[in-house]
Order: structure tokens, then C-alpha cells, then sequence
């Protein structure tokens, strides 16, 4: 492969890495889109204990050769180049256009929940009960949890180890992940002022969390793939809630509890933006449904 081969593979990260930054678009739609995907999952399966064995016995170019190293180093340099350039843009929308981001994030959550329950081949009791337990444990955890999560580096860590599993879901958003966490501003904001400790401590939780779930999820949807979707697709319908664009923190404690738009304009004083919000949130439906409607006229054209 020659240098103009793996910088075509660096815009391809590129693309991923500025879907991974919004929630709803998901990266591996993104990669299943420019026709990385099966290599980026072959390649991330291959850092296995036969990698591992050929590292430490010195036997650095064989082991570069057996995880495909030129393409995922390739490819991560794109992510990384969209991430850091992006971060300041969301940081700076979610400070001065809440209701405008949140609202764009509302319809590409809407979208891809959507999109991933036209993947159900039939509505069997197991399927919907799947769905209603997705639902029910992310309304559980927007209604539950607080709105500020802990700021310590074990639940930063945790949360890269969760959210850069969704990097190889084709539906599902890294940032989805982290807002459902608490942790998408605080990463932002990590990534735009370059705080390392940080940066470095939700790094490694991603490196752990990609290596050991992508082996996971291959045995997941081999052996319950509709119930896997279903679950999946229950989850983001439940966490609408937290990606709804009015909020009401003095109804419970800590918590950014849902309000509507016209009783959000009494509590803060603020105007509820509605004409706006629908237009931000039709778009970010629109964005989704047009990525994956390439998504699956590329797999047809194959």
C-alpha cells in the first residue's frame, strides 16, 4: 500500500472521528459507509495474545504486520485530527446555543433509534421485552442519576472504555454514550484545553474498552442479534429524556429533570426557542437518515 492509499484512510477517520463527536451519528456507520468496516473490526480482533506473544518477544514487524498497524494508525490519526478540531465548536454551542444543540442532538438520537429498530425482523415477545428493558434502564438512568457525574480519573476511564464501544456499532454514538454518562461537556472541554491527565486516563479506558468488547460484541450478535438491536434501540429511545432540550434542575436535586418548553420559559426566564428547536432537531433527523440511506446504497452497489 503506498502513502496516498493510508492518507485516503486518514480522511476516512477524519469522517468518523467528526461523527464520533456528535451523538446520534455513529463512527462505525461512518466506516461501514467509506468501506472500512470489516478491516477496522478484523483489525482491532487481531490485538489479540498471538500479537501480544509477538510484541514482547521483540518481534516488532510481524507484530505491526499482523494488526494491519499502517491502517489503524491511519486511521485513528483521523479521528484524533476531527476530535480535537471539532471539540471547541460543541464546547462553544452547548455554552452559548443549549437548546439549539440540544435539540439538533435530540433528532439524531431520534433518528438512529429508529433507523436501528428497522433492523427487527419480527416483533416476538423476546424482541419487544428486550426493547422495553432498553427503555426502561436508560429512562431509569436519566430520571436517576445526576446530571453531574464524578470528575475522578476511574469513572473517566470508565467512561472511554464504554463510550469507544460504539465506535464499532453501527447505529450507536461514542458522544451518546457520554452524555448518557454525564461526561460529553467534560470531555470536550478535556479535549479543547488539551488537559492531558485527563485526555490520557480516557484514552487508555478506550484502548481497554475496544479491545476487550469488540471480541464481546462478535459473540453477542452472533448468538442474540435481535435481541441485542432491540435492547439497543430501547436504549436510545429512553435516553431522549436526556438529550431533551428543557430542563428543570429544581424538580429533583441534581438532577436535569425533562419540563416543556412553555413551563422552561417561567422557571428560567428564558425564551423556549420552539421554531428553532424543531428546525435543529428535523435537521439532525435528516442527517442521520441521509448518512444511512448511503450507508446501504454503498452495501447495494458492493
Amino acid at each position: 500500500m503506498n502513502l496516498k492509499h493510508y492518507l485516503g484512510v486518514v480522511f476516512k477517520g477524519i469522517c468518523m472521528g467528526a461523527a464520533d463527536v456528535v451523538p446520534g451519528v455513529s463512527g462505525g456507520t461512518i466506516a461501514f459507509l467509506m468501506g472500512i468496516y470489516q478491516e477496522l473490526i478484523d483489525s482491532i480482533r487481531s490485538v489479540n495474545a498471538t500479537a501480544i506473544k509477538l510484541f514482547f518477544s521483540g518481534k516488532f514487524a510481524q507484530f505491526w504486520k499482523h494488526i494491519n498497524g499502517n491502517f489503524l494508525c491511519s486511521v485513528f490519526i483521523g479521528i484524533l485530527i476531527s476530535v480535537f478540531t471539532l471539540a471547541k465548536l460543541m464546547q462553544f454551542m452547548l455554552e452559548f446555543y443549549p437548546i439549539h444543540i440540544w435539540s439538533f442532538f435530540f433528532g439524531l438520537v431520534l433518528a438512529s433509534a429508529i433507523y436501528i429498530l428497522k433492523g427487527l425482523d419480527k416483533w416476538s415477545f423476546k424482541n419487544i421485552l428486550s426493547l422495553f428493558v432498553g427503555i426502561g434502564i436508560a429512562a431509569f438512568i436519566c430520571l436517576a442519576s445526576p446530571a453531574e457525574t464524578p470528575n475522578e480519573y476511574w469513572f473517566v476511564f470508565l467512561s472511554g472504555a464504554i463510550a469507544i464501544c460504539a465506535m464499532i456499532l453501527p447505529g450507536i454514538s461514542g458522544s451518546f454514550i457520554l452524555l448518557l454518562l454525564g461526561k460529553y461537556a467534560f470531555v470536550m472541554e478535556a479535549v479543547s484545553t488539551l488537559n492531558i491527565p485527563v485526555i490520557s486516563v480516557f484514552g487508555c479506558g478506550a484502548i481497554v474498552g475496544i479491545l476487550s468488547f469488540s471480541h464481546f460484541l462478535g459473540w453477542l450478535l452472533k448468538k442474540f442479534y435481535m435481541q441485542t438491536i432491540a435492547l439497543l434501540s430501547g436504549f436510545m429511545i429512553g435516553s431522549l429524556l436526556k438529550v431533551w432540550p428543557w430542563k428543570n434542575p429544581g424538580v429533583v436535586e441534581g438532577v436535569d429533570f425533562p419540563t416543556d418548553p412553555f413551563t422552561y420559559e417561567q422557571i428560567s426566564g428564558a425564551p423556549s426557542l420552539i421554531g428553532y428547536s424543531v428546525i435543529c432537531a428535523l435537521f439532525g433527523l435528516v442527517l442521520v437518515f441521509g448518512i444511512e440511506y448511503l450507508a446501504v446504497k454503498a452495501q447495494k452497489n458492493k
